[in-house]
Formats: structure tokens, C-alpha cells, sequence
């Protein structure tokens, strides 16, 4: 059965086909989403000293937390051993 039979007889397929170009459904965010995260006051001075270090050798005057957690996300996101680490240590944590 044709495609043009199946919408004369009120047949439609089972399965959708699949989109041939990508779409989106509502509307598309033009900006960035925010996270937050807490840290305790050691790991966040830690951080603090961290971002102090990175910038004395990056030869900036400072590196921010932003640009740190969107670094390590792209890591994340990117390097399937980092990824396996971290999934490893969360499961340890709980």
C-alpha cells in the first residue's frame, strides 16, 4: 500500500519518518541557562586560590569561577575517561 492509499483509506503508518532536517519544538533559548552549585567554605576558598594560581600563569589579572565550570563541562561532556571518573566518584558519594 502506497503512501497516497494509506490517506485515501485513512490509514496512517505506523512509525512516523523520521525529520530530515532538525527542528525545535517551542522556542529556542538565544541565551545561556544558569546552574548554581554550593560549595563548602574549604572547597570554596580552595577554588578561590585555584582560580588566583590559574591566572598568575595564564598571565591574566583573574580567572572566574564561570570560566572554570564551563571548562571543566566541556571536559566532561568531551573525554569519555573523565567522564567515567566522575561517574565513579558520584556513585562513591552516595
Amino acid at each position: 500500500m502506497s503512501g497516497a492509499d494509506r490517506i485515501k483509506g485513512g490509514v496512517t503508518p505506523a512509525v512516523a519518518a523520521a525529520p530530515t532536517e532538525p527542528f525545535a519544538i517551542g522556542r529556542t533559548r538565544a541565551s545561556r541557562t544558569r546552574r548554581t552549585v554550593d560549595l563548602s567554605p574549604a572547597q570554596h576558598r580552595a577554588l578561590d586560590i585555584w582560580q588566583r594560581e590559574a591566572a598568575d600563569r595564564l598571565g591574566l589579572a583573574r580567572v572566574t569561577g564561570q570560566e572554570v565550570l564551563v571548562a571543566l563541562v566541556d571536559q566532561l561532556l568531551s573525554d569519555p575517561k573523565l567522564s567515567t571518573q566522575i561517574i565513579r566518584t558520584i556513585r562513591a558519594r552516595r
